[in-house]
């Protein structure tokens, strides 16, 4: 047996190393390239390459592989022949017809990941999540109930005493891009993410990059003054 190796090529792309069987009659070697190339055997055109140079076409079926001058890393370029194939059904996921699921049929569904941990109470379905969300969403509203509208306010996203950010709230509420309750705020600075509204719908107004939603466990009302961001490093120590 004496084997040799290829490249497999289409004009769709596609690009593949294989290992022939000189043994092999052409009409076998085309068997095997229509899992690889997606184009039937009987409408196969095949080609031998050196590089880019043709060497010739193996157009003859009942021939041996061997009796062909092919040897190692040579191309064999594959055209399929029959003009009313639909051109790369086997490369274009586009063309796939999707499997898709409203969020109420994934829902009610029994054989999905969600209803697996829902009925294992795994990951956010345990009772020790849920009693964390459930925390967490009193605590939200109950610091949403000591602000309101247009009060000066400080936004701490993280631990670092620098990382605070003043502003003025303009929207204290529930949202349609998350559940729970968010305070919109607008900052001093354009230190935000939008103009007051998300994913279309607005919910208060303010000049672009200056306002955010952050929880209301996050903000703290109070005499926050806008800053002077103005003044000299000399001024700032003494006022």
């Amino acid at each position: 047996m004496s084997i040799v190796t290829v490249i497999v090529t289409t004009p769709e792309n596609i690009n593949a190393e294989r290992r022939l069987d000189k043994g092999w009659t052409i009409l076998d070697l085309k068997y095997k390239l229509e899992p690889i190339t997606g184009i039937p055997a009987d409408t196969q055109k095949l080609s031998l390459y050196q590089g880019e140079s043709l060497v010739g076409p193996i157009d003859n079926d009942e021939r041996m592989v061997g009796s062909y001058p092919i040897e190692d890393f040579m191309r064999l370029h594959v055209i399929d022949t029959n003009p009313n194939r639909i051109k790369n059904q086997y490369t274009d996921v586009s063309l796939v017809e999707k499997f898709e699921l409203t969020e109420d049929e994934y829902n009610k569904r029994g054989d999905t990941v969600r209803a697996f941990k829902e009925r294992n109470k795994l990951g956010r379905f345990s009772d020790e999540a849920k009693e964390q969300m459930e925390q967490f969403a009193n605590e939200n509203e109950r610091a949403a109930t000591t602000m309101k509208l247009g009060d000066r306010c400080e936004v701490a996203l993280t631990e670092d005493a620098l990382n605070r950010r003043r502003g003025t709230i303009r929207f204290i509420g529930t949202t349609e891009f998350q559940p729970g309750v968010w305070v919109g705020v607008q900052y001093d600075e354009p230190l935000g993410k939008n103009d007051g509204s998300v994913q279309g719908t607005r919910y208060f107004t303010c000049p672009k990059n200056y306002g955010a939603f952050v929880r209301p466990t996050k903000v703290t009302v109070g005499d926050f003054p806008e800053e002077d961001l103005m003044l000299t490093d000399d001024e700032l120590e003494e006022m």
